[in-house]
């Protein structure tokens, strides 16, 4: 198996849920590091235009979307399971909901003027001013609470994760972590990024020393990789084989496009190459990256049949 490499950036809450995913599963990888506002040409080479951070690469085989990421490691490395079957289900919604309204609170809230100087702490006004306008086209529509309503949303869900805590057990969901564990602590994360914000999580003892464990587990062994090496792996690289179910107004060989519907909103073309009802991949190329797979999840991602010219 060719080997697994992270295109992240230190900062990115959803890298380092997948960054510590790979310490828990003990494995190795390699670092690729990627701008964390656009231009991003050589992301752009390898996923032809999704954006979002993190995304993982195993030879020519791109993968798009955490949620579809941490499946693939869990098959790669089944033990310790992510998934473990005593929380089989409930884990995967509570993981979601920590995905979505979780971090959509967490990170704008740690963001107000009192944190971001500390998360974006080497940023020049530019750099600030440039950061803003990326993430504002990334979700245009979004209306952005007040720093009073962002605190009173991100205390009432760090309360329902110490409840969840006050039995006594060491992971949100019993004795054993689950991805569960990992979508949330990447915005526990994130707060702790921002001293002054993260005095927000002094009235909630248990969900700080829960987030301690997760942190624990740390981020594997990783070596450096250019992105340009990157793309050489994938000109070279090998697909893993692709299962096909055909649906309703799709067929295998089809050109589509796939495109987030939650934010982000950057369309992928390409031939469709894979299908099931927990993943899609689309087959494109790049003059620099040759043929490519990338895949994404069916959660929160659009298949569209492209008509013919």
């Amino acid at each position: 198996m060719s080997e697994l490499i992270l295109h992240h950036y230190a900062g990115s809450p959803f890298s380092e849920k997948v960054r510590l995913i790979l310490g828990f599963k003990g494995l190795s990888w390699r670092s690729v590091i990627v701008p964390n506002i656009m231009p991003k040409p050589d992301v752009v080479a390898l996923t032809g235009g999704y954006r979002r951070t993190p995304f993982m690469q195993i030879g020519a085989d791109i993968y798009c979307d955490t949620a579809l990421m941490c499946r693939v490691i869990d098959a790669l490395k089944p033990e310790p399971p992510l998934y473990p079957m005593a929380t089989a289900g409930i884990a995967d919604i509570v993981a979601q909901w920590a995905d979505s309204t979780l971090f959509w609170s967490a990170v704008p809230f740690t963001l107000q003027p009192a944190g971001a100087p500390h998360v974006l702490k080497d940023a020049t006004p530019e750099m600030l001013k440039a950061f803003g306008a990326d993430r504002a086209a990334m979700n245009p529509n979004m209306r952005r609470a007040t720093v009073t309503d962002g605190a009173a949303a991100v205390g009432t869900y760090l309360a329902r994760l110490e409840h969840m805590l006050s039995e006594g057990q060491p992971f949100l969901l019993g004795a054993l972590p689950s991805i569960a564990d990992f979508s949330a602590a990447q915005s526990i994360w994130f707060i702790h990024l921002a001293p002054p914000v993260a005095t927000v999580l002094e009235a909630h003892p248990l969900v700080e020393a829960w987030y301690q464990r997760v942190k624990a587990f740390g981020q594997g062994d990783f070596t450096k990789m250019k992105s340009a090496e990157a793309i050489e792996v994938a000109a070279k690289g090998e697909f893993v084989p692709l299962s096909f179910t055909a649906e309703p107004g799709l067929a295998q060989g089809d050109e589509v496009t796939v495109t987030p519907t939650d934010y982000a909103h950057d369309a992928v073309a390409g031939r469709l190459v894979g299908l099931s009802t927990s993943e899609v991949a689309i087959e494109r190329s790049d003059e620099r990256a040759g043929t490519v797979h990338v895949h994404f999840p069916r959660i929160a991602f659009q298949i569209k049949k492209l008509q013919p010219a």
